[in-house]
């Protein structure tokens, strides 16, 4: 028995989307920062995420790749977040989560929607 690869094209979806609301959640309603102004905070957080959107929408192969390597910036913050700020470990659990579903959706998907096709 195999996972058709729509299911992780579903959870790559589920990461990135999760990813993007988390993002947009935390720097506005949950945690805004002081010392900086939010549109720069959402500026910086959000636009790399933004990069491949287009193509992981098309199921571009090629877009969902560089969806998996943008996610590692997220994996990154996510994991220093939460050993650093105790007061937001939860926020970057999640983040570490959705990070961790857009790369393996996206990498299971590439890898085996090719040999279907």
């Amino acid at each position: 028995m195999t996972i058709k690869p729509i299911y992780y094209y579903i959870t790559a979806l589920t990461g990135f989307f999760g990813l993007f609301a988390l993002l947009m959640l935390w720097n506005t309603v949950l945690a805004p920062s002081t010392r900086l102004p939010v549109a720069l905070v959402l500026l910086i957080a959000v636009t790399p995420l933004l990069l491949p959107m287009r193509g992981l929408l098309d199921r571009k192969p090629r877009s969902c790749a560089w969806a998996a390597y943008v996610s590692l910036i997220y994996f990154l913050h996510g994991t220093g977040e939460a050993y650093v700020n105790a007061d937001e470990r939860l926020y970057a659990s999640l983040e570490v989560l959705l990070s961790l579903m857009l790369f393996f959706g996206t990498t299971l998907y590439i890898r085996f929607a090719e040999k279907q096709h």
